[in-house]
């Protein structure tokens, strides 16, 4: 008798050969960690920022360490022309744009009584309303006319829930909003599409938190208030933003995941 050999097939669920991401906030900290984890899957890399000498070294740097097209496009999120500027360059070099990280943000802390006005509306400038200015940009260009697109806005654990030991109220209701927003949107452009995601860090490491997290107050404060007793590392966001950008999240939109050791669950 003959024997039937079944040949295995090995599924790559994450690959993400040619197609192209833009990522805001590409100069350093989370925004450059993500754009290496999406390279590491094949992706093309547009490294979006305002400083063009920190994005070019990003992208120049990724293309070497990865072997993938990483191209620097500054751009300023809260200026209307210059994203659809920004855009447009995207589409004009790769034609097309699949995943945007919208990890572009800032950050006031001061007790809420001491918050300027002008603190309060830079804030909601840059975090709330760039985010939809860059996404709105980058659908009416690329995704609705491709049929297909990944949103993953960068919000906040903050957006979700308050905190008593660093006053940063303009930064909770501006995360807040983006939260929101990431719902709305999903719910309008699932339809075309197009899915809508959020990542909700907690404590990481970056230049605007570090002299925060080292202070001594601050980190006796987080072994008790996070459930894994400590922060988060690098790398420790890159699996979140590979799923939410692969094609295996098809049917995943509308949805806030927290990556913050569990400060959200208590």
């Amino acid at each position: 008798m003959g024997t039937t050999k079944h040949k295995s097939m090995t599924k790559k669920y994450f690959d993400l050969t040619g197609r192209v991401a833009v990522v805001t906030g590409c100069s350093t900290g989370l925004g450059v960690q993500m754009a290496k984890a999406l390279a590491n899957q094949g992706c093309k890399i547009v490294a979006m920022a305002r400083r063009q000498n920190l994005i070019e070294e990003v992208a120049a740097g990724i293309a070497a360490e990865f072997g993938v097209e990483a191209i620097a496009v500054p751009v300023d999120i809260t200026d209307t022309a210059r994203v659809k500027a920004a855009v447009t360059a995207v589409m004009e070099r790769f034609g097309r744009i699949d995943i945007l990280i919208n990890n572009a943000g800032t950050g006031a802390v001061a007790p809420a009584e001491q918050i300027t006005d002008e603190q309060f509306e830079n804030e909601m400038r840059i975090d709330l309303e760039g985010t939809f200015k860059m996404a709105r940009e980058v659908v009416n260009q690329a995704m609705i006319p491709a049929g297909y697109g990944r949103i993953i806005n960068i919000a906040s654990m903050y957006g979700l829930v308050g905190n008593k030991i660093a006053g940063s109220a303009p930064y909770h209701a501006a995360k807040g909003g983006v939260v929101n927003l990431t719902r709305a949107l999903a719910a309008e452009w699932g339809e075309k599409g197009i899915t809508v995601n959020a990542i909700c860090p907690g404590y990481f490491y970056t230049p605007l938190t570090e002299e925060t997290l080292n202070s001594k107050f601050f980190q006796d404060y987080a072994r008790q208030a996070i459930p894994l007793s400590r922060y988060g590392k690098e790398g420790e966001l890159d699996t979140a933003a590979i799923f939410l950008s692969s094609e295996a999240s098809s049917y995943v939109t509308g949805v806030m995941l927290p990556v913050d050791g569990g400060y959200t669950c208590i």
